[in-house]
């Protein structure tokens, strides 16, 4: 039996959760943290260190406030993580980095196997369209998003950026007088509004054509399918960091 603590049990994206998990013959809940008063059939906690519970694996949608307790817990239990929030500092990512000396830590920003698949295109198509395309991302979100760019459309720009020898910089949305696109730059924009569950749009735009490759979530339950997938996946391995392409690649 998979035993799963769930960060941010309170959530949209953790109640999703926890219903797949309830549903899995091998896995149950034994735990949530939450920093909101919640009601569950499970103890659920403020803080990780609070928490008494033996667990196998934490499944986190929540954010990246409280992240050092979490983590420290980890180390100190042995306990993987699945990590599927965004918005992390730099300090929050080399802090990540160095859990992963001590636990399994799968980090990701999207956990849709779909999105995964699209970020291998757009290495793909980046290495063959070369320097002769400009690349735009476009994504859209609910308006409770907080943080933009999306980590996905990072992802994703991260992913094209292999492709060139010269590291391309990122734009993030335009405004003004500034002047004619440079071959130098990626742009991302960000659209915030009503329910929009997650879309990401990669324009690659030549000379008299254009490539689009896209990705539309119909569906939170995507990603929490995704994320009870991963956490199956992160039990029982070494330390180190894990992400969507190792579970693909099975």
């Amino acid at each position: 039996m998979i035993d799963v603590i769930i960060r941010g049990i309170g959530g949209h994206m953790g109640r999703n959760v926890l219903e797949l998990v309830e549903n899995e013959e091998d896995m149950r809940c034994v735990a949530g943290v939450d920093i909101r008063p919640v009601k569950a059939d499970v103890p659920v906690y403020a803080s990780f260190t609070d928490v008494r519970e033996k667990a196998d694996v934490v499944i986190d949608f929540s954010s990246a406030d409280g992240l050092e307790d979490e983590l420290s817990w980890a180390e100190r239990t042995g306990c993987a993580l699945v990590l599927a929030s965004t918005g992390y500092s730099e300090a929050d990512l080399r802090r990540i980095d160095r859990c992963a000396n001590t636990v399994a830590v799968f980090k990701t920003a999207n956990l849709s196997v779909g999105v995964n698949i699209l970020q291998a295109l757009v290495r793909q198509a980046a290495a063959a369209l070369g320097e002769q395309f400009d690349i735009e991302i476009v994504e859209k979100h609910h308006h409770f998003k907080k943080d933009a760019p999306s980590g996905t459309a990072l992802m994703l720009a991260e992913s094209a950026n292999e492709a060139f020898a010269e590291k391309k910089h990122y734009v993030c949305g335009r405004e003004g007088m500034v002047g004619a696109r440079t071959q130098s730059e990626i742009g991302i924009h960000a659209v915030r509004g009503g329910t929009i569950v997650g879309e990401h749009e990669v324009i690659f735009a030549g000379e008299d054509e254009i490539v689009t490759l896209s990705h539309s979530a119909r569906s939170k339950r995507v990603f929490a399918a995704g994320a009870v997938r991963a956490a199956r996946f992160v039990c029982g391995k070494p330390a180190g960091k894990y992400d969507m392409h190792d579970v693909i690649a099975r």
